[in-house]
């Protein structure tokens, strides 16, 4: 007979979708993991000779038709003179070859070891060339390399937040259905409370409690504390349920028989036979927190610069004007899509591969 984590396997193979999203985010994760070595520049370094800087085209063949592998040209500017604007052009005379394994602005890997490899990048001093990916912002900063550094925080708060949450909601749920009476009456009666305020105002209000003199790692610890303490509400109503049906199931009975204490049986016996329902509720929940830490940081309550966040880069396409200008700006945006749809095909595949009533067909 074919096991449960085998079925299990078969099924979510067999959801392409799921499939597909399950190595985006693998992808993902490796990118941030090597952050510094896969972004060319320091993801704070200005470089005022770039100040948005469109992104740079990559090109094969000279303006002589002969091949010379992946490079850019150079940049010069010049001033439009009807909006006064400064422009960008490419020199096309001036030839910079795109090379992998380069040297360039330090960084920490892992915030350990100082080095300056990077994974590609041109040989040029910034202030002469850049590769410019997706273009540069208001400070001249490389948008690639912030959008690969941010990564680092959106990726990882959605992470530490939903496991922050359903810890929370597995618990208070599985005391609230095990214990009843008084107790899961004051515990539903608090989450209903609770409920009945918008959940991005109240983000947004608790948010706001951060002190602003804190330094950058502390403030990103409190954005998933303020995450996680709006989020574990939904787990802990659906584990109330599955905890009322659990504690009358006779494995449940035999150990209170035996005087095993209560807080035992809720880890040992019922949290354990929730595991499915737990791990399909995280892994639908980590895009919420991704929305969530990315609203915060664009409205300005969350991540504080030098740290950097999607959504924070995101704060610099609030004017309608810069986007029409420097439209590259939005590049932060379509990666919070792709990261949350993709976790939302995972969680669709994870929920139908997990249900006991779905047929799996045989081979």
């Amino acid at each position: 007979m074919e096991g449960t984590t085998a079925r299990i396997i078969k099924s979510f193979r067999k959801h392409k979708l799921g499939v597909f999203g399950l190595v985006v985010l693998a992808v993902l994760y490796l990118v941030i993991l090597f952050a510094g070595f896969i972004a060319p520049y320091d993801f704070t370094q200005s470089h005022r000779n770039f100040v948005y800087a469109p992104p740079s085209k990559i090109r094969f063949v000279d303006e002589n038709g002969k091949w010379r592998g992946p490079f850019i040209c150079a940049m010069k500017k010049s001033r439009d003179p009807v909006t006064y604007q400064v422009v960008f052009a490419e020199d096309t005379s001036s030839v910079v070859p795109i090379k992998l394994f380069v040297r360039g602005e330090e960084y920490k890997v892992w915030g350990l070891l100082k080095t300056n490899l990077h994974l590609f990048g041109v040989e040029e001093l910034p202030d002469r060339a850049m590769l410019l990916l997706f273009g540069a912002d208001r400070f001249g900063r490389d948008l690639f390399s912030r959008v690969v550094v941010g990564g680092q925080v959106s990726m990882t708060v959605g992470l530490l937040g939903t496991f922050l949450s359903v810890f929370i909601g597995a618990i208070v749920g599985s005391l609230s259905g095990y214990y009843g009476g008084w107790v899961d009456v004051l515990i539903q009666r608090f989450i209903e409370l609770l409920r009945s305020f918008p959940r991005i105002p109240l983000w947004l209000a608790l948010a706001v409690t951060l002190p602003p003199s804190w330094p950058s790692t502390w403030v990103y610890f409190g954005i998933v504390t303020v995450l996680s303490l709006i989020g574990w509400m939904g787990v802990a109503r659906v584990m109330r349920g599955m905890a009322l049906s659990l504690r009358e199931k006779e494995f449940v009975l035999a150990a209170r028989v035996t005087g095993v204490p209560s807080m035992k049986i809720i880890t040992r016996h019922l949290i354990p036979n929730t595991l499915s329902y737990l791990i399909v509720v995280s892994t639908l929940s980590i895009p919420g927190m991704i929305l969530g830490e990315s609203a915060i940081s664009f409205l300005g309550l969350g991540i504080k610069e030098p740290m950097t966040s999607w959504g924070l880069l995101l704060k610099q396409a609030q004017s309608l004007s810069e986007l029409e200008s420097h439209p590259w700006l939005m590049i932060p945006g379509i990666f919070i899509m792709i990261a949350v749809l993709s976790y939302n095909f995972v969680g669709d595949a994870l929920r139908d591969a997990v249900d006991p009533y779905r047929t799996v067909d045989k081979v």
